[in-house]
């Protein structure tokens, strides 16, 4: 597709290659261009005017293929542009083929600019709504909310890619459209994850964006933000969105390494200046929003990479400034065998408690106390003291606690089941038999409830109850038809 003749004619305006740097082109001419706008060689690539010198533009390249010194230009008048619509669901979109077919002239779809001004307040509600996981750790004490930005951060190889396609798997079931941005990831990875999709049959509430390394990097550069684009554009169609960003230190590197080919001053680790701002504005595009047809959210969760467990690093420490809260992958706890290995301690949500019911609210704060508690045990038990019966009785619900939270990659619990199976942990109903083969009663138990009314009806009423010590004191009077059903 080469348009360049008609933006040509159309314009009236043409320009010429200086220099190259990379994926940063030198262009004189052009007097009327405009900051961030789209332009168009005469060979057929596409780039976006980065920076505006007295007689020079610096154009970002969204091409591996190099253009020539001399190579004519053309502007196009438009800012960076997307045709979204319904047959993307389903698919793995590259960003380079969206700008290939918003600037064919001949396309009249609506067209949905890629870098738009966040909605003020008054476009926007209060967060009410939780956003259910899956995840029993997280839902039961470091609960999130639709219309919350949560980072989700830790070391390489830790989970945080299973945590993410387990929150995607639960929130699809639920009614959510999700929407995977793939940040210059191996084509393997990409490939792994659109195989996940397709085996558990989500892929009709799912859309991935994805680049990988072969990209250009000014399409790696653009890949959150058209997946933030897609969000908008299904949130206004009326559906809640969850929105992965997997991840932002890739994609801060390679926006480090466009700005420093465009000469920008080089601030801490080389970074630029403005990296703040530009994972801000995009992070800020999320929330619960007023829209015509009701109250919707764009949930969105950030992934950063730690080095040994380093949470001060500047990419990391930024995007914690801009998010409400994030969920620690503990190195250590993944050793130890944990899965997820989420360290509550180290972790952190600051809007998710305010969507609890007060039964949650309890529980939450209960398994945070007893496992600040169970470590402290821990600790004293490595100095080989006597054990007195209370400790012993912690060490071993610590030990049942830490086997419950241990979870599957494929499995995923209604947050009603994961408080009902915290209370018979903690009433010490189930014995050592069960608890051996937890997996399989648990599997049982969300079958049932997924399944059979009268159980879920059962659960529900449980679980609806004005605190959680009301909760347990009815749960005493018929654990023996909730076990009975397992």
């Amino acid at each position: 597709m080469n348009n360049f003749d008609y933006y040509l004619n159309t314009i009236g305006e043409i320009g010429y290659v200086d220099q190259i740097n990379g994926s940063i082109v030198v262009v004189s001419g052009l007097p009327k261009a405009g900051s961030d706008e789209l332009v168009i060689f005469e060979s057929g690539q596409l780039g976006q005017i980065f920076t505006m010198k007295k007689n020079q533009l610096e154009v970002m390249l969204f091409s591996k293929e190099s253009v020539k010194p001399g190579t004519k230009v053309a502007r196009t008048g438009r800012s960076l542009e997307a045709i979204i619509s319904e047959a993307m669901i389903g698919k793995i979109i590259n960003p380079l083929q969206l700008l290939l077919a918003s600037i064919d002239p001949k396309n009249k779809e609506r067209l949905y600019p890629i870098h738009m001004i966040p909605k003020g307040i008054t476009e926007r509600e209060s967060i009410s709504k939780p956003l259910e996981t899956g995840v029993s750790i997280v839902d039961l004490a470091i609960p999130l909310a639709k219309g919350q930005r949560e980072l989700i951060i830790g070391d390489r190889k830790t989970g945080k890619s299973a945590f993410l396609l387990q929150t995607i798997l639960n929130q699809t079931q639920q009614g959510s459209l999700c929407v995977y941005a793939a940040i210059g990831k191996k084509t393997l990875e990409i490939r792994r994850i659109e195989e996940f999709f397709i085996k558990n049959k989500v892929t009709d509430k799912v859309i991935v964006v994805a680049s990988t390394p072969e990209d250009a990097s000014g399409i790696i550069n653009l890949t959150p933000y058209l997946a933030m684009t897609v969000a908008e554009c299904f949130r206004d169609k009326g559906n809640d969105v969850l929105v992965v960003l997997d991840d932002l230190t890739t994609h801060a590197k390679v926006y480090r390494e466009i700005s420093l080919l465009a000469e920008k001053f080089p601030g801490r680790n080389s970074y630029p200046a403005d990296t703040f701002y530009m994972h801000a504005k995009l992070l800020e595009r999320a929330g619960n929003f007023i829209t015509s047809g009701g109250t919707y959210s764009i949930t969105c969760l950030p992934v950063a990479e730690t080095t040994q467990g380093d949470l001060s690093g500047y990419i990391q420490t930024n995007l914690m400034s801009s998010t409400d809260g994030h969920l620690f992958f503990d190195s250590n706890l993944f050793a130890q065998g944990r899965r997820p290995p989420i360290n509550p301690f180290l972790s952190v949500t600051r809007v998710g408690r305010q969507t609890q019911t007060r039964v949650r609210h309890d529980v939450g704060r209960e398994i945070i106390s007893f496992l600040n508690l169970f470590e402290k045990m821990q600790n004293f038990i490595h100095f080989g003291a006597e054990l007195g019966q209370n400790i012993k009785t912690t060490i071993e619900t610590g030990n049942k606690l830490l086997k419950f939270f241990n979870q599957p990659m494929h499995q995923t619990i209604p947050t009603n089941i994961q408080v009902l199976l915290f209370a018979l942990i903690w009433n010490d109903v189930w014995d050592k038999s069960v608890i051996d083969d937890l997996d399989k009663y648990v599997n049982l138990l969300v079958k049932k409830y997924n399944t059979n009314p009268e159980v879920k009806k059962r659960v529900d009423s449980l679980v609806e109850k004005k605190s959680f010590n009301e909760m347990l004191g009815s749960l005493r009077k018929e654990y023996q038809q909730i076990v009975d059903v397992a």
